[in-house]
C-alpha cells in the first residue's frame, strides 16, 4: 500500500488524497503542457468500479467523445495508479486529436506586405516562417545574447492585434493600433503604423534593452558560481539554487525589475550550517549596495566566497542521495539534509519518503514523518508536500 501512495505522489504529485481513509482524492492531472482540475470519490472499500470521477469544465471538454473510455478503464483498472496513468494516456490522445478550425486562406496584398515588413527589418533577423504566413519567428542579439520572438499572426491581421511569445522573465505585451481601410473595410498594412511587424520588433527591442542588466547579473551568476537548478536555466527564470558548501545551498529570486537590490532569500541544509548565515545576512544586511552587482553584495553581506563548478570537482562536495547513490533522479536533486552535525547526509525527498515509510518505527503526525536518518540514525523528520519528487 505504501509503495502504490509513494508512486502516486511521484507520478502525479498534484493529485493528493483529501482525507485519511482516501476516499476523497482531489488536485491536477497534466497533458499536452496543461494542468486539468479533478476529483475522485472512492466507496469505503476503495474499489474503483464503483467510484466517482468528477471533471472541470475543461477537463470534460477536452475529454468529449472519449467519456466511454474513461468508464470502461474505470471499471477495469486494477488500482488508482494504473487507472491515473491511463487516464492521462487517454487525455494525451485527446489532446493530441482536437482538430484545428479551418481558416480562408489570405488575400495576396497578405503575403506581399509581410515580406515588405520582413525586408525592411532585414533577413538576418528571420529564423522561422510557416507555409501560411501565421508564425513568423525573428531573432535579436544584445550584449551578445540572442534572443527570440515568435509573432502569431491571426486570421484579421493587422486588423487584430498577434499573439507574442518570448522568453522574458516579465510580461510582453505590445502596444496596437488596428489600422482598417475605411473604404474597402480591409485590413492595410502599414510600416509606419503601430500595428505592424516592425512596430512588434522596435518594442521587443525596447524591452530586451531594459532588462539587460537583468540578465547580466544572471550571467555572471551562472560564470562564477555552481548552480544546482535549474541546470539548464532559459532568459525567463528568475531564481537559482547555488552552492555554499558541503550539502549546504541558497535558493534566490531575483526581480527582474530591480536586479540589483536584495532577491528573496532561502538557505537549504541541516540547521547547525543554516542558521549562522541567516544569522549573517540579518547582521550585515546594511551593507547591501545596489550600486555593485548582486553576487558581489551577496559574498560581503554573507563574508563568503562561492566555489565555481569550472574550478571544483564534484567529487569535492557530497551531492549525492545517500539512498539512490545519484544526483538526479527525475529531474529532482538531493534536498532533504540530516540535521546531525556529525552526518549532514542528502536525500531526494521521494527516496527519504519511501525509506521512512518503510521504517517500523517512524510515526506520523499531521504531515511530517518522524524516523531515523539512513546514514547515523540519528532523527530526522520530513515534511510530506504535493510537489513533484
Amino acid at each position: 500500500m505504501a509503495e502504490t501512495e509513494a508512486t502516486l505522489l511521484r507520478q502525479f504529485p498534484l493529485f493528493l488524497p483529501q482525507n485519511r481513509s482516501k476516499t476523497v482524492y482531489e488536485g491536477f492531472i497534466s497533458a499536452q503542457g496543461r494542468d486539468f482540475h479533478l476529483r475522485l470519490l472512492l466507496p469505503k472499500d476503495l474499489q474503483l468500479r464503483n467510484a466517482r470521477l468528477l471533471c472541470s469544465w475543461q477537463l470534460k471538454t477536452a475529454l468529449n467523445g472519449y467519456h466511454h473510455i474513461v468508464q470502461q478503464r474505470m471499471q477495469q483498472s486494477p488500482d488508482l495508479v494504473s487507472f491515473m496513468m491511463e487516464l492521462k494516456m487517454v487525455l494525451e490522445a485527446a489532446l493530441k486529436n482536437k482538430k484545428e478550425p479551418y481558416v480562408l486562406p489570405s488575400p495576396p496584398k497578405f503575403y506581399s506586405s509581410l515580406i515588405g515588413e520582413i525586408r525592411t527589418l532585414g533577413w538576418d533577423k528571420l529564423v522561422f516562417v510557416d507555409p501560411c504566413f501565421s508564425t513568423i519567428k525573428l531573432k535579436a542579439d544584445v550584449s551578445g545574447r540572442e534572443h527570440l520572438i515568435t509573432v502569431k499572426l491571426k486570421a484579421k491581421y493587422p486588423a487584430e492585434s498577434p499573439d507574442c511569445v518570448v522568453d522574458f522573465p516579465v510580461p510582453f505585451s505590445v502596444s496596437w493600433t488596428p489600422q482598417v481601410n475605411s473604404v474597402a473595410d480591409q485590413p492595410k498594412i502599414d510600416a509606419t503604423l503601430s500595428s505592424s511587424l516592425i512596430s512588434i520588433y522596435t518594442q521587443f527591442l525596447a524591452a530586451l534593452e531594459s532588462l539587460k542588466t537583468f540578465w547580466d547579473v544572471m550571467d555572471e551568476i551562472d560564470e562564477k558560481t555552481w548552480v544546482l537548478e535549474p541546470e539548464k536555466p532559459t532568459r525567463s527564470a528568475t531564481a537559482r539554487r547555488i552552492v555554499l558548501g558541503n550539502n549546504v545551498s541558497i535558493n534566490i529570486e531575483v526581480d527582474p525589475r530591480h536586479p540589483t537590490m536584495l532577491p528573496e532569500c532561502c538557505f537549504l541544509g541541516a540547521d547547525h550550517v543554516v542558521k549562522p548565515l541567516g544569522i549573517r545576512l540579518s547582521r550585515n544586511i546594511h551593507l547591501w549596495d545596489p550600486e555593485n552587482s548582486l553576487l558581489q553584495n551577496l559574498k560581503d553581506v554573507l563574508e563568503i566566497d562561492f566555489p565555481a563548478r569550472a574550478i571544483l570537482e564534484k567529487s569535492d562536495f557530497s551531492m549525492d542521495c545517500g539512498i539512490c547513490y545519484a544526483y538526479q533522479l527525475d529531474g529532482a536533486i538531493p534536498d532533504q539534509v540530516c540535521d546531525n552535525s556529525q552526518c549532514g547526509q542528502s536525500f531526494h525527498y521521494i527516496c527519504l519518503y519511501e525509506w521512512l515509510r518503510g521504517l517500523l518505527t517512524s510515526r506520523q503526525s499531521f504531515n511530517i514523518i518522524f524516523g531515523e536518518c539512513p546514514y547515523c540514525s540519528k532523527p530526522i523528520t520530513l515534511k510530506m508536500s504535493g510537489r513533484k519528487a
